[in-house]
């Protein structure tokens, strides 16, 4: 199997440049864990993967080494952070991938490109030779085309030995995630592959989660404080080698108090123990994976803005502690772009979002679409 690596994950005798001008010269002197494990396995690391820079976006367009594009549509952004590792499986120049996830960034390429991706339970995938964004929200995830590939391959990369393979039966899908705010084109996608799920023996349950609304300001905060710890001394003695973009956004984490990080971590506790009653009454929850179609690579100036409505319905899942995994469910209606859904479930219960895609996937062909080019 040919898999893609993305440009922040360490591969002995190769660039690490994180897709920035500060480590264009950095060479990994030994493998990262999981570049290890997949060539102690037969795997074949064939490529470095485009990705935004330090792994801080959701368009990937913040690129030293220039921006990569959706091969659905070369106008618009393949999604981020992990841009390159979505890009590089729907145009089948790799069989799979890895990227990484901290706020939706292997979910969202997942779903822009119309692949399979893979948010694992956090702490089940080393971390070891990754450069980090948020220690307490990093995570490596496999993306490929079919949710067969992504299983065989977090098999290789799990750590987890707390692994349950409990059938699921139950599926809750929220009254409202988030916002009813929705592209109806993707409500539409969405719903269709509930119905599917419906069609193949599973209850769906409608569900209310509580603590959703204000999820993503409780991330934002714990994940921007800690990019601006890690990236404080390159602000000060080389603000102009980061691209504008990601400059902006770690700056907003340089004015977070000690009280706004410990507000925002008492609120993740509260939230996760919310989620527990959740899924003591559903196995697994569909969600959309983004709110909006695609976004064109000029798509607005306010990147901020952009990054919190991209990421609406995947931060939410990042201050879950279990897995959620995105897969194709359809095209847009208007745009053709493809759209994405999220299963999400209990920590240590992937087998459950394996079981639930396999058998979507086995009555459907969504994932087997390649881009026209």
């Amino acid at each position: 199997m040919r898999i893609g690596v993305k440009d922040n994950i360490d591969v002995a005798g190769t660039a690490t440049t994180c897709a920035s001008r500060f480590f264009e010269h950095t060479v990994a002197k030994s493998n990262s864990d999981v570049v290890a494990r997949l060539l102690s396995a037969g795997a074949q690391v064939t490529a470095k993967l485009n990705m935004a820079e330090f792994a801080v976006g959701v368009t990937s367009q913040n690129s030293a080494a220039a921006a990569p594009r959706n091969p659905w549509n070369l106008d618009r952004v393949p999604g981020g952070s992990s841009g390159g590792s979505g890009a590089a499986v729907a145009a089948g120049l790799v069989d799979a991938s890895l990227g990484t996830d901290t706020g939706g960034s292997v979910r969202l390429p997942a779903s822009a490109c119309g692949v399979t991706g893979l948010r694992p339970t956090w702490g089940s995938i080393s971390n070891v030779g990754v450069f980090p964004v948020s220690a307490g929200f990093d995570t490596v995830g496999p993306m490929a085309r079919s949710v067969a590939d992504v299983a065989r391959i977090f098999d290789v990369l799990s750590t987890d030995s707390y692994s349950s393979s409990r059938p699921a039966r139950r599926i809750g899908v929220p009254r409202v995630f988030i916002t009813d705010d929705v592209d109806p084109a993707i409500s539409e996608a969405v719903d269709a592959a509930a119905r599917e799920l419906s069609a193949l023996g599973y209850e769906l349950v409608p569900i209310d989660i509580l603590g959703a609304a204000g999820a993503q300001d409780i991330v934002y905060t714990l994940i921007y404080s800690d990019l601006a710890r890690e990236h404080r001394d390159r602000i000060r003695q080389a603000p102009e080698l980061f691209q504008p973009a990601t400059l902006e956004r770690i700056s907003l984490g340089l004015n977070i108090t000690d009280a706004q990080r410990d507000s925002a971590q008492a609120g993740c506790v509260e939230y996760r123990l919310g989620l527990e009653s959740v899924f003591d009454e559903v196995d697994v929850v569909l969600t959309p994976t983004m709110p909006v179609d695609v976004p064109f690579i000029d798509g607005g100036d306010d990147v901020v803005e952009q990054s919190r409505r991209m990421g609406q319905f995947s931060y939410p899942w990042s201050l879950h502690n279990g897995p959620t995994l995105a897969v194709p469910v359809g095209f847009h209606s208007i745009s053709g772009m493809p759209v994405g859904a999220q299963l999400t479930a209990a920590a240590h219960q992937e087998r459950q979002l394996f079981e639930v895609g396999l058998r979507y996937q086995q009555s459907t062909d969504w994932h087997l679409a390649t881009p026209p080019a």
